[in-house]
């Protein structure tokens, strides 16, 4: 009896180790068709190409980066590639892992969206090499379509930084007077005040992007100078 129980046991752990060995084969095979690299590269080229006109269309800093952009693309075919490759064979998966784990990128990133970019790009790749096109095209779709609304909705209004030099409180006076006439809103960001200056920066969204009322607050009294400058939104006092 206890011999037929040992048998049952071995039969089952044998069959549970036949299983995970035969997984394992069929998803990792050595021959790769041709047809299938050709369409999952021209899949992760079609969609590396939708986040570079996305990019390029809704890019709102301050220097647009042509290079960066191009990057998008091959990081998409780039990682796809490498994701092919992967799916192929057990042993060069587990050597690219290693591979890949050295890997150090040390170009600074100072917009977070160009983050969002980045990633997207990559997650894309790893989607469309892992023979998930549908995911990848309509998860694409998706996340364009909400950085579009988001951030192309906010760079309707473009943020001014209005910095002012005048006199005195008479003349700090007229100036809130004149921007409270001429802009939709505003926020004083930074005040300076030394011996016979005070130094305001506001922060300014101007009505259908006209700047001329610039010119009479420089002409008002006690006004020494002003400077209007468009910037991202990123402000450090």
């Amino acid at each position: 009896m206890e011999t037929n129980t040992n048998q049952a046991a071995t039969a089952d752990t044998n069959t549970f180790s036949d299983i995970i060995k035969n997984s394992v084969v069929k998803n990792f095979v050595n021959d790769i068709s041709l047809s299938k690299i050709v369409i999952t590269m021209a899949i992760a080229f079609l969609i590396g190409f939708f986040i570079y006109l996305l990019y390029k269309r809704i890019f709102s800093g301050v220097l647009y980066s042509k290079s960066f952009n191009v990057s998008l693309i091959g990081m998409t075919l780039i990682t796809s590639m490498v994701i092919i490759a992967i799916n192929s064979n057990l042993v060069l998966s587990l050597g690219m892992v290693g591979a890949l784990s050295i890997v150090r990128f040390r170009t600074p990133i100072k917009d977070p969206t160009d983050l969002i970019f980045l990633f997207w790009a990559a997650a894309a790749g790893i989607v469309t090499g892992a023979g998930f096109f549908s995911l990848a095209i309509a998860g694409s779709v998706i996340v364009g379509l909400v950085l579009f609304i988001f951030i192309k909705k906010a760079s309707f209004e473009t943020p001014y930084l209005l910095v002012v030099n005048c006199e005195g409180d008479e003349s700090e006076q007229l100036l809130i007077e004149q921007v409270n006439a001429n802009v939709k809103r505003y926020n004083v960001k930074q005040k300076t005040v030394t011996q016979g200056n005070i130094e305001l920066t506001l922060e300014v969204r101007v009505k259908d992007k006209e700047s001329g009322f610039v010119n009479a607050i420089s002409e008002l009294r006690g006004v020494k100078n002003a400077v209007l400058i468009s910037y991202s939104g990123d402000y450090v006092s």
